[in-house]
């Protein structure tokens, strides 16, 4: 199916149910949490100055923004690569996109999405990335998307993984199949925000694992809330480069400042 879906009875009736629901339960504005009117849709207009875009440049790995010109990549893709180089092993991903610097609002807002069941806030995310990344997705063949997968007892507490709720609207804006169970956390691992490179990568070291039946896709896009270091994706990008190598993208709704 194409990047966008076209119209038809399925859409109308989903478009009832949303208009339903927002009645019971209005959408909230991602910045602000103030609840959306009528007119306007996903975010109030007067908050959207309130986000940072990523912008260039860019490391040209993972899309961190970098601050001079003259870097290829930054400095966690650039140790990455060369543990890759020195392990004579495939890069664990090919490209990486993100829609926002984790910097201002955004970082209460994903702290709400995470933590505060604002789920809805997904819709926003996923038409962002959809009128800032449609292009790069059909260039790359994007034929599946997966969310980081959350470890079950955290799945328990929480009741529901962000990055799932983010691969679900962006499948439903894309028409791009999401497929959660083809990676599984089976570790489940320690708060990752304190630790260094070194010990992220060690921390998740076997935390994933990977379905046999994942080769039947030709180009994958693994999705997530919020992109530090890039250990996570460097560690699922790693297990399916075992089965099927140079087929893994990354896109993140959030990304830190390079170097």
């Amino acid at each position: 199916m194409g990047i966008l879906q076209s119209g038809g009875l399925v859409n109308k009736i989903k478009d009832i149910g949303r208009g339903v629901i927002n009645l019971v339960f209005p959408p909230r504005c991602p910045v602000c949490d103030g609840i959306i009117g009528p007119v306007e849709r996903y975010i109030h207009s007067r908050c959207c100055e309130k986000l940072f875009p990523v912008e260039q440049p860019q490391c040209m790995r993972c899309g961190k923004p970098v601050l001079s010109e003259r870097r290829e990549y930054c400095d966690d893709c650039a140790r990455a690569l060369e543990h890759h180089r020195q392990m004579r092993e495939d890069d664990s991903y090919r490209q990486g996109k993100a829609l926002f610097a984790y910097k201002g609002s955004i970082k209460q807002t994903m702290y709400r999405f995470k933590y505060s069941n604002r789920r809805e806030y997904a819709a926003y995310f996923a038409q962002t990335a959809v009128e800032r990344y449609s292009d790069w997705i059909l260039r790359c063949g994007i034929d599946v998307i997966i969310p980081v997968p959350m470890h079950r007892k955290k799945m328990r507490q929480r009741g529901y993984n962000q990055a799932e709720c983010f691969a679900k609207a962006l499948s439903e804006k894309t028409g791009i199949r999401m497929a959660k169970g083809l990676v599984r956390r089976v570790k489940n691992t320690s708060p990752l925000k304190t630790m260094g490179y070194v010990e992220r990568r060690n921390c998740l070291e076997g935390a994933f694992q990977v379905a046999d039946s994942i080769v039947q896709y030709d180009q994958i896009l693994i999705v997530d809330d919020i992109y530090t270091t890039g250990s996570t994706a460097e560690s699922i990008g790693h297990e399916i480069a075992k089965k099927c190598p140079g087929r893994v993208y990354v896109l993140c709704i959030c990304i830190g400042q390079g170097s």
